[in-house]
C-alpha cells in the first residue's frame, strides 16, 4: 500500500454503505496480524483508537468489508504520518496533569464530557477522555 492515495478520516462516515458485510475474508489470520499491530500503534496515535478498536471487534469472522475499513485506517495514516505524540527520551522529570469539562454539552443527551491528560516532562504519560453516564442537573431552591 506504499502508493495509495490517502484518506482524511480512518473510517467512512456510513460504516453500513461498505460493500462485502456478507462475504468472510479469506485471510482472517493476515487481518488480525494487521489489526494487532494497528492497536500496537494507538500508543502513540490517539486519533485512530475508535477506529482500530472498531475494527477489532470482527477479529473472529472478518468480513472483506471489515478488511476494506482496516485498509481504510492505512491510507488514513499515510496521509497523517506527522501527527501523533512525541516520547522525548531528554526531558526533565515534573509531573504535569491538566483536565477540562464540558458541562451538558450534548445537545441531544445533555450528558457531560471530561477528559485529562498527564506529562512526564514534556512526555504524555497518560489521557482519558470520557462521555459522562447521568445528566448532569442542576436545581436552586428559593
Amino acid at each position: 500500500m506504499s502508493d495509495c492515495a490517502p484518506m482524511p478520516t480512518p473510517l467512512p462516515m456510513q460504516l453500513d454503505k461498505v460493500t462485502g458485510h456478507d462475504q468472510l475474508f479469506s485471510e482472517p489470520t493476515y487481518f488480525r496480524s494487521l489489526a494487532g499491530k494497528l492497536q500496537y500503534l494507538t500508543l502513540t496515535r490517539p486519533d485512530i483508537q475508535f477506529a482500530v478498536n472498531y475494527v477489532c471487534q470482527k477479529m473472529h469472522a472478518p468480513t472483506v468489508a471489515d478488511f476494506s475499513n482496516l485498509k481504510r485506517i492505512i491510507r488514513y495514516l499515510k496521509g497523517t504520518y506527522r501527527y501523533g505524540l512525541n516520547i522525548n527520551a531528554k526531558t526533565g522529570f515534573l509531573l504535569y496533569g491538566f483536565s477540562d469539562s464540558d458541562w451538558a454539552g450534548c445537545r441531544e443527551t445533555r450528558r457531560s464530557t471530561s477528559g485529562l491528560c498527564t506529562f512526564l516532562g514534556s512526555n504524555i504519560i497518560s489521557w482519558s477522555a470520557k462521555r459522562h453516564p447521568t445528566v448532569s442537573r442542576s436545581s436552586t431552591e428559593a
